[in-house]
């Protein structure tokens, strides 16, 4: 007759054993540690639903409305009074023979009409 061992099932027993142990304990542990983290945030909301609770129950005080002031840095020096400089009568003389040239030149490009240019050109033509 064949004699079986009988220290492998037991072994294995153990070994499955053991570490069903280990998750538990470990998931027990983790338990706790979620149940005093959501103890802490409790004990903070609580805290926070009584001061606005004592805030509420508080008369509104309006406070007093002055014009708002900058700080004396934030206040800018006021500026120099500055004497403008002098405006002379006579606007500088172009040649207007120059100005006719530029013209001509300005109408070709197409920057201005033939309209701007007749216009411009009447001008200049009585200044000569």
């Amino acid at each position: 007759m064949m004699r079986r061992r009988m220290g492998a099932p037991l072994l294995r027993t153990a070994a499955v054993g053991g570490v069903a142990y280990m998750a538990g304990s470990s998931a027990a542990r983790k338990t706790a540690a979620q149940q005093q983290q959501d103890a802490a945030q409790n004990a903070q909301l609580a805290d926070l639903q009584q001061q606005q609770a004592a805030m509420a129950q508080q008369p509104y005080q309006a406070q007093p409305q002055y014009p708002p002031q900058q700080p004396v840095y934030a206040q800018q020096p006021p500026a120099p009074q500055m004497a403008p400089p002098p405006i002379s009568d006579a606007a500088p003389q172009r040649d207007p023979i120059e100005a006719l040239k530029q013209l001509g030149e300005l109408k070709t490009a197409g920057v201005i009409s033939d309209e701007e240019f007749q216009t411009k050109k009447a001008q200049l033509l009585q200044q000569i």
